[in-house]
């Protein structure tokens, strides 16, 4: 059962051009790298939203839930926080995690903000220096919207278990990436061995569908080993 806490704001932290990470007091109750919270700026309905925890537990003393800003009136108010801001969060929720879908290979296919829980459960990995090798196929329109860019390149320099692979729209001069959309033939180029691995999706609910697709009908990727949240914070 999820608990409800009064937290303050720390620190908010920009990301990219039009994505924000909020850092919050930690109540104290224990999370799973992956899992997602409530966030209520307010009584409305409108001012509430589930958003992942992009933390790790590892990284402790904070919570920290990160979210692009739209012209909704929940991302304008998010992004008018400052320190010392008092929210209501709601949380732990979800199996999208590492501890329930456990793996010694893993594949995470992930587009946008959906990078969010990814970076988490990556983040609590390298961390913990477990033993799991891990691609990341990410998606994004442009450089200029990679979020947790730098994050992971770190990750990558810590671990050879880690690698991540770019996929673009709009790809940059001179940065190593896929162009296009994820489809079957970037999963079995960037992860030959595809087929040995669990494969966790996130990010808009129709690329996650479409990732699904392709994982079952193209590549043949059993159910058991494709990892889903039915997500709310889209």
């Amino acid at each position: 059962m999820a608990d409800i806490f009064q937290v303050k704001v720390r620190e908010v932290i920009l990301r990219t051009y039009n994505v924000k990470s909020v850092r919050v007091d930690f109540p104290g109750v224990p999370f799973k790298a992956g899992q997602f919270l409530q966030v209520s700026l307010g009584e409305d309905k409108a001012l509430k939203r589930y958003l992942s925890i992009s933390n790790a537990p590892t990284e402790t003393g904070y919570l920290e839930f990160t979210k692009r800003i739209t012209d909704s009136e929940f991302s304008q108010r998010l992004s008018s926080l400052r320190s010392g801001d008092a929210l209501s969060i709601q949380y732990p929720y979800g199996k999208f995690t590492y501890e329930d879908n456990p793996a010694g290979k893993i594949a995470f296919l992930s587009g946008g903000i959906g990078i969010t829980p990814i970076r988490s459960i990556s983040r609590f990995v390298t961390d913990r220096a477990l033993d799991v090798d891990i691609i990341l196929i990410y998606a994004n329109r442009s450089i200029n919207d990679i979020v947790f860019k730098d994050d992971f390149d770190a990750m990558a320099k810590v671990s050879s278990n880690i690698r991540v692979a770019h996929v673009l729209c709009e790809p940059a001069p001179d940065f190593k990436c896929a162009v296009g959309r994820i489809n079957s033939t970037i999963i079995s180029n960037q992860s030959p061995d595809y087929a040995e691995r669990t494969f966790f999706l996130c990010g808009p609910p129709a690329m996650v569908e479409s990732m699904k697709k392709i994982l079952r009908e193209e590549l043949s990727v059993p159910e058991t080993q494709i990892v889903t949240e039915n997500f709310q914070g889209y």
